[in-house]
């Protein structure tokens, strides 16, 4: 049975007709205001047609079905809401990012309605996600005490470390739209995720797809995306650092840039340009990369060695360094450590470059891997630089245990 889909429109009338649609798909237990407003704001409702949708039971959609549905059978009911917006538009197509069931249900439609949807961003979601019977098990507890009891366990599951402390109302937000959740509503949406395995067809999508993961996301973990972006013809991941199963309101500015720039074709600059961050967020966000790249041990020594003729300095290098480069979606950490040991290598900054091979390791590279850019930026760099690298290098994998 086709269950009833409730739209929320987050552009303005004006306009709207202009842009091109992107339909935005809920986690489940969230609303389309709590999980996509922030990240609408941030980047995308100047440039697209914005309707996010309600679950059943979920925000503005009060209506429960009376039998089970299926995840194809939801996706019907996006896809009926969108036919009506489509009509008014007079044009078809559509582009689709969704989050967890969000996500899914994406998939499903590009499954289903290939010459519908244009392309995707399919964020912390699945071709299958978790067991069935964690997903029984989920749905007995709901329709026995209610959807309030998954308040605390989501709390966990769904913030990357330190979210609820720096935006507490939009963390209140969302967990309270969860306690107001339909419990039927809630339990019927478990059951198609129960049944959800599209694992096996992944190869028949060929629109263009961003898988975007949350690295501390336990629920969806990277692995799933991996699978996705692997999986169908033309994909891509992206991995979002300190981000866990929310990312739309985790990451929202990240999230717009990147949804920007893989619907739009936007270089990571251009979409950087609708990026409103003030001058602390970026502070803050560089403080944070460079705490997770460096280690919180570096950054206190030098924060605590900080003086009036270091302290300028200090500033700069976290806002503009690690919150303006090493924050951009353009390019993994992985990558970014690569280039950077390169170019420490050629310029011969060697107390830097032990630094950087420590950072490396930290951000995923294996010695093997090292050794692999070190003997590159022989070729390039000159034999006599490699050489102090290596000596420096072996030093402190030493040091690290890795060698």
């Amino acid at each position: 049975m086709r269950p009833s889909i409730t739209a929320v429109r987050l552009t303005g009338a004006r306009h709207r007709a202009e842009l091109p649609l992107l339909v935005l798909g809920p986690s489940l237990g969230t609303t389309a205001a709590t999980l996509w407003t922030v990240c609408a704001e941030a980047g995308l409702t100047d440039a697209f047609d914005v309707v996010a949708w309600d679950l059943p039971g979920h925000g503005h959609n009060r209506a429960v079905p009376d039998e089970p549905f299926t995840m194809a059978e939801l996706a019907a009911g996006v896809l009926a809401v969108v036919d009506d917006i489509a009509a008014e538009r007079g044009d078809a197509s559509f582009f689709y990012a969704g989050d967890s069931v969000g996500g899914s249900v994406g998939l499903q439609l590009l499954l289903d309605a290939p010459d519908r949807v244009s392309a995707a961003v399919l964020l912390c979601t699945g071709a299958k996600i978790a067991t069935h019977e964690s997903w029984t098990g989920r749905m007995a507890q709901v329709s026995m005490s209610g959807t309030p009891v998954m308040v605390a366990g989501s709390a966990e599951r769904w913030f990357g470390a330190g979210f609820l402390e720096r935006e507490p109302d939009r963390g209140s937000a969302l967990l309270h739209a969860l306690a107001d959740v339909v419990d039927e509503g809630y339990v019927a949406v478990c059951g198609a995720l129960a049944e959800f395995d599209v694992r096996d067809r992944l190869g028949e999508i060929t629109a263009p797809v961003l898988a975007i993961a949350g690295a501390e996301d336990v629920a969806t973990p990277v692995e799933n995306l991996r699978v996705i972006a692997s999986g169908v013809k033309d994909g891509r991941l992206e991995v979002l650092d300190g981000v866990a199963h929310l990312a739309p309101a985790e990451a929202p500015a990240v999230v717009a840039r990147l949804i920007r720039a893989h619907l739009l074709g936007e270089t990571p600059a251009e979409a950087a340009a609708s990026d409103d961050r003030t001058v602390q967020e970026v502070r803050d966000a560089g403080m944070t990369v460079r705490r997770e790249v460096l280690g919180d041990a570096h950054v206190d020594r030098a924060v605590a060695g900080t003086t009036d003729l270091t302290r300028d300095f200090q500033e700069l290098i976290t806002e503009y360094a690690w919150g303006s480069i090493w924050t951009r979606p353009g390019l993994d950490r992985r990558s970014r450590s690569m280039i950077t040991l390169t170019a420490l290598v050629a310029r011969g900054h060697h107390e830097e470059l032990a630094m950087h091979v420590r950072a490396a390791r930290t951000n995923g590279l294996s010695v093997e891997e090292i050794k692999e850019v070190l003997l590159q930026s022989a070729i390039y760099c000159g034999v006599p630089d490699a050489n102090t690298a290596f000596r420096i290098a072996q030093r402190v994998l030493e040091e690290m245990g890795d060698a």
